[in-house]
């Protein structure tokens, strides 16, 4: 056995311990928002927060969680940055078929978490390695703007 916190609850998961995180969280815990992409860590669909961190969950072994805390896109509204995110992601309609969305949102709110106004060049590096294959690139990079301009990092008023 296996015990593992996302978001926030401590669940003990009969698995092997080089079993993909995302599994774990998907098909063990029952948490659907994270979605399965390529399955090679390349279109970040899969991504959520170990420590606060994003990590592409379909090839992160669960045995390398430990005793770090995840976070999935189920529980990232809870937090200051990850609200002021989605509520960017809404006023500027990012979504179009959704699939890639809950990936974004992890790596947009892990963006603003160490870079609160972060410049376009900045917004293009952190989320290059996730993928959107209808192309909203452009209202993703204006709802990290919105959500930056709104003081969405840890700490600052919004």
């Amino acid at each position: 056995m296996i015990t593992v916190t996302v978001n926030g609850a401590s669940h003990q998961v009969d698995v092997t311990e080089d079993m993909p995180l995302l599994w774990v969280i998907r098909d063990v815990i029952g948490l659907s928002g994270t979605k399965f992409g390529c399955g090679i860590a390349q279109c970040g669909a899969c991504t959520v927060h170990v420590s606060g961190k994003p990590v592409r969950s379909c090839l992160y072994p669960i045995g390398q969680v430990g005793a770090q805390p995840v976070t999935t896109i189920e529980a990232i509204g809870q937090t200051p940055t990850g609200a002021k995110v989605q509520q960017a992601w809404l006023a500027s309609e990012v979504v179009q078929c959704g699939y890639c969305q809950s990936g974004q949102i992890m790596s947009a709110t892990a963006l603003l978490d160490v870079t609160p106004s972060p410049t376009d060049a900045e917004i293009d590096q952190a989320m290059s390695g996730n993928i959107c294959r209808c192309g909203t690139y452009v209202r993703i990079r204006e709802a990290i703007h919105q959500a930056a301009e709104a003081g969405a990092a840890v700490g600052q008023p919004g």
